[in-house]
């Protein structure tokens, strides 16, 4: 493991133990087994990714609620496995196309569960596997739901994968603040040139976007009319899955 990230994460959780309260250098280097400079600067690092506050006053460090709300993200994206499954094999079975179960991950999303189409010809996926998030139908949805500053911070290079790609970030946000309004995004042949799809977002308890579940197929049956067609669909598997993990609109 990296050196700074293990020093990061050994702060992370001496603030932790904390609960909320503000802690001083010298007694945090004492805990971790840090130089005082050193936990200076990996305080510093975490002060600014939003992990830790300083106190003005006393100079002392707490760690912020972002922490509490990544655990929870984390909990969530064990969770939404188990609430999701039923609903995937409905919506593969009500379209008969292959339905992914997505999170996001910086640029990228991840397929956390799959179900295959029965269809002969269908979309090629590995369970477990990345994609570029701003290529794919569930992807774009998830990228929807994020903040400028994470759209700016993560979509730094937008490389082409096909015609279709959208490699500038003014368009892609665009197309993002369209899905977000219609509650749904598509992928009309940007991540593979054969490959569509639609994808709609799954909330959590605490009203954030912790996944997102969608179909994706052959463009020669997911034409955009189809697509269009289908999109109510995906998204009553999302509201169902959301409802069922707590969600309340």
């Amino acid at each position: 493991m990296d050196k700074t990230l293990l020093k990061g994460l050994m702060l992370l959780e001496a603030l932790a133990d904390q609960n909320g309260k503000p802690v001083t250098i010298p007694v945090l280097a004492e805990q971790v087994g840090l130089t005082k400079s050193n936990t200076h600067r990996t305080l510093q690092t975490l002060a600014h990714a939003g992990y830790a506050t300083r106190d003005e006053a006393t100079g002392n460090y707490r760690s912020t609620f972002k922490l509490f709300e990544l655990g929870a993200k984390q909990m969530a994206t064990v969770d939404v496995r188990q609430f999701a499954a039923s609903h995937m094999r409905a919506l593969v079975d009500l379209t008969q196309e292959t339905v992914h179960l997505s999170i996001l991950d910086g640029a990228s999303v991840v397929y956390v569960d799959k179900i295959e189409s029965a269809q002969p010809v269908r979309a090629y996926s590995v369970l477990g596997g990345h994609a570029p998030a701003y290529c794919v139908a569930t992807g774009k949805i998830l990228l929807a739901h994020q903040s400028q500053e994470y759209l700016t911070r993560n979509l730094t290079h937008l490389e082409a994968h096909t015609k279709a790609t959208i490699t500038a970030l003014p368009a892609l946000k665009a197309e993002l603040a369209r899905a977000a309004a219609n509650g749904y995004a598509m992928n009309r042949g940007e991540w593979r040139e054969s490959v569509g799809g639609v994808a709609a977002p799954i909330f959590d308890a605490f009203g954030a976007v912790v996944a997102a579940i969608g179909i994706s197929g052959p463009l020669e049956r997911l034409s955009l009319k189809r697509m269009k067609e289908l999109a109510p669909a995906v998204q009553e598997a999302a509201s169902n899955i959301s409802r069922a993990m707590g969600y309340r609109k």
